[in-house]
């Protein structure tokens, strides 16, 4: 809800009276080396003042990974390009640029940020998230991420997979390899053969980035927002 009025995109909710989309626009404005926006959203919303700091507007897929190279279409290839998420109505600047300088040393074509546990909540105590608890510590997922379009390919296959088994453990297990799913469980995975395994399941290399909090505070529920709400007023 967006003003009391009903969002046709959870982007579009507001936080402390700005849409969140308008919030990460902003701050994407304010990293130098952020040269390009392009927003991928539904169709109804492409022309919503919320969008105005965006360079370029296009249309969402009906799946996550077609929205994806929509908005990756006539980049080059080679190049790592930044994606941020439009849930994340905190992230700074600042913890953006670190995250984009930190993409500029990895070798990978796909790179994920994590938060690690006791950072977050230092910082936003009670906040909700998934977490996951590897040999390093605990970590839960981000709003950024790092993509070289040539991995597109192979990505769509995995989520399309993945999709697909996503209820029926066995057929996940089979997807990530005994070994790996029995690791976790018992929290003995560690971050570095996580990247491995995903490395060669997608044939591109994968890495995990330790990102700043902000960059991982995302608005799922109404309580998500009066916590994002509270912290911005502080």
């Amino acid at each position: 809800m967006c003003d009391g009025t009903p969002a046709i995109n959870k982007a579009f909710v507001a936080v402390g009276g700005t849409p969140m989309v308008a919030r990460v626009l902003q701050a994407l404005r304010e990293v130098p080396e952020v040269a390009r926006i392009t927003v991928v959203a539904p169709s109804p919303v492409l022309d919503d003042p919320a969008l105005a700091l965006a360079d370029d507007r296009r249309s969402a897929g009906d799946k996550i990974a077609e929205s994806l190279e929509r908005g990756l279409e006539r980049s080059d290839p080679n190049a790592m390009l930044l994606m941020v998420t439009s849930d994340a109505p905190l992230l700074s600047p600042r913890s953006l640029c670190g995250f984009v300088r930190a993409l500029g040393a990895v070798s990978a074509d796909l790179v994920y940020g994590i938060a690690e546990r006791t950072a977050h909540e230092r910082i936003y105590p009670g906040a909700p998230h998934t977490w996951a608890r590897m040999r390093e510590g605990v970590y839960c997922g981000s709003a950024v991420f790092g993509v070289r379009p040539r991995v597109m390919p192979a990505l769509r296959r995995f989520l399309d997979d993945l999709a697909t088994a996503r209820k029926s453990p066995l057929r996940l297990a089979r997807t990530f390899g005994w070994d790996v799913v029995l690791r976790f469980a018992f929290g003995a995975l560690s971050i570095r053969t996580a990247e491995e395994r995903a490395s060669a399941i997608l044939g591109h290399p994968v890495r995990a980035l330790v990102v700043e909090p902000d960059l991982a505070f995302n608005v799922d529920r109404k309580t998500d927002r009066a916590l994002a709400e509270r912290y911005l007023s502080q």
